[in-house]
C-alpha cells in the first residue's frame, strides 16, 4: 500500500516539474517573438546615421482655397495698334518679340487720301485770311449801318464755317502724325507713320508689306510686362472666404516647380457664366522673375490658419502608397526598439504633416524624425 502512495506522489512531482518547464519555455518564446517584431537600432548606429527623435508637435496650418488662373497685365499695359485711316503698308520692320519705345514708328501707310486731306487743309488755310478780313469789314459796316444785316451774317457764317473746317482738318492731320505746320509751308506727304502708343514687346504682327488695312484692322499688338499680375478664377462656393490682403502661393506647372508668392489686391463683384469670380493678385518680387503674359498658374489663396498636432514630414516614409512611421517602444541598454505603424496623411505644409491617427498615439510618444528612411525604405 505504501509503495503505491510513493508511486503516485512521484508521478505528481514529475508532472509539476514538467509543467513549470513548459510554461517557462513558452514565456521565453513569447518574449523572443515580441522582441523580434521590433526594429532594433544600437546607439552606435543611431549616432553614425545622425538619427533624431521627437514628439508630435503643435503647428500652424493654413486653410487654403485652390484656384487656377493666368499671368496677365493691366489694360493700360496692353495696346492694339490700328490705323486712323485705311492705307497700304509701305514698311513694317518689326517682328514678334522686338522691343519698342513709346512714340517709335511701327509701320508706314500710303494712301492718295492723305494727299487730298492735306490739299483741303492748305486750301482752307489760305481762304481763312480773306474770309476773316471780309467778316471784320462787314462787321464794321454793319455797326455803321452801311451794309445790310444779311450780308454781315453771311460773311460771319462763311468765316466761322471755314474756321471749323480748318480746325477739323488740322486735328485729322495730327491724328495721322502729319505736321500741319509743314503742310502750311507747302510740304505734302503721301505716306504717314503709325507710332507705338506704349513701350513694350511686340506680341502679334497681323500685316505684311503691301497689304491694305482699314481703320478697324489690328496691325499689331504690344504688351508691357513691367507690371504683371495674377488673374484668378474662384468658384462661387469659395468666394465668401476670399478677402483683400490675403496671401497667395502659386506655381507655374509648365515652366517651373518653384513656389511664388502674391497677395489678393481686388475681388470681383460679378459672377461669370461659368459661376466663377475674378480675383486680382499682386506679385511679390515680380522684377526677379521672368513671367510672361498668358502663363497658366495653379494657386492657393490662404484664407485662415488652424493649430494642429503634426509630425515632421521627414519622419514619414511612403512605400506602395502606404505611409509609415517608427515609434519608440523602449530602450534597453544601448539598444532602441522601434515599432512600425501605418498612418494616413491628412495635410502637409512647410515640412510638417497632420496624421489622421494622431490621437491614437500616447501624448509623450517619441517618433524617429530623422533617419526613418534608412530603416523602412530599404
Amino acid at each position: 500500500m505504501k509503495s503505491y502512495i510513493y508511486y503516485f506522489l512521484t508521478l505528481a512531482l514529475l508532472a509539476g516539474v514538467t509543467g513549470c518547464g513548459e510554461k517557462s519555455s513558452t514565456n521565453e518564446t513569447s518574449a523572443a517573438s515580441e522582441t523580434s517584431s521590433f526594429i532594433e537600432v544600437t546607439q552606435a548606429q543611431y549616432d553614425q546615421l545622425g538619427m533624431e527623435m521627437g514628439p508630435i508637435e503643435e503647428k500652424s496650418f493654413p486653410i487654403k482655397v485652390s484656384v487656377n488662373g493666368m499671368i496677365d497685365v493691366p489694360p493700360e499695359n496692353r495696346a492694339v495698334v490700328t490705323a486712323t485711316m485705311g492705307g497700304y503698308i509701305r514698311t513694317t520692320p518689326f517682328l514678334i518679340g522686338d522691343k519698342v519705345s513709346k512714340g517709335q514708328t511701327l509701320v508706314t501707310l500710303e494712301n492718295p487720301e492723305f494727299v487730298n486731306l492735306q490739299q483741303q487743309y492748305l486750301e482752307v488755310n489760305e481762304q481763312l485770311t480773306f474770309l476773316k478780313a471780309e467778316y471784320e469789314r462787314h462787321k464794321i459796316m454793319s455797326d455803321e449801318n452801311i451794309t445790310s444785316q444779311k450780308n454781315f451774317l453771311k460773311s460771319e457764317s462763311d468765316y466761322k464755317s471755314a474756321v471749323a473746317r480748318h480746325t477739323g482738318l488740322e486735328k485729322q492731320l495730327t491724328m495721322l502724325n502729319i505736321s500741319p505746320e509743314q503742310v502750311k509751308n507747302g510740304t505734302i506727304v503721301s505716306s504717314v507713320s503709325i507710332k507705338a502708343p506704349i513701350s513694350g514687346s511686340v506680341t502679334k504682327v497681323n500685316v505684311s508689306r503691301g497689304a491694305y488695312v482699314s481703320p478697324a484692322s489690328s496691325i499689331m499688338e504690344i504688351i508691357n510686362n513691367d507690371h504683371v499680375h495674377l488673374e484668378l478664377s474662384v468658384f462661387e462656393k469659395d468666394i465668401m472666404k476670399v478677402k483683400k490682403g490675403q496671401r497667395i502661393t502659386f506655381k507655374i506647372p509648365e515652366a517651373s516647380g518653384d513656389i511664388f508668392n502674391a497677395e489678393v489686391h481686388l475681388v470681383g463683384t460679378s459672377i461669370d457664366e461659368n459661376r466663377t469670380i475674378k480675383v486680382h493678385g499682386h506679385l511679390e518680387d515680380e522684377d526677379k522673375e521672368n513671367f510672361l503674359t498668358g502663363m497658366f498658374v495653379e494657386a492657393q489663396i490662404i484664407t485662415d490658419d488652424i493649430q494642429a498636432r503634426a509630425l515632421p514630414s521627414e519622419a514619414i516614409v511612403t512605400i506602395d502608397d502606404t505611409a509609415n512611421v517608427l515609434v519608440l517602444e523602449k530602450k534597453e541598454g544601448d539598444t532602441y526598439y522601434f515599432s512600425q505603424k501605418e498612418v494616413t496623411i491628412k495635410e502637409e505644409h512647410d515640412g510638417f504633416s497632420i496624421l489622421q491617427e494622431t490621437e491614437s498615439f500616447a501624448p509623450k510618444s517619441q517618433f524617429l524624425t530623422k533617419g526613418t528612411y534608412n530603416l523602412i525604405g530599404v
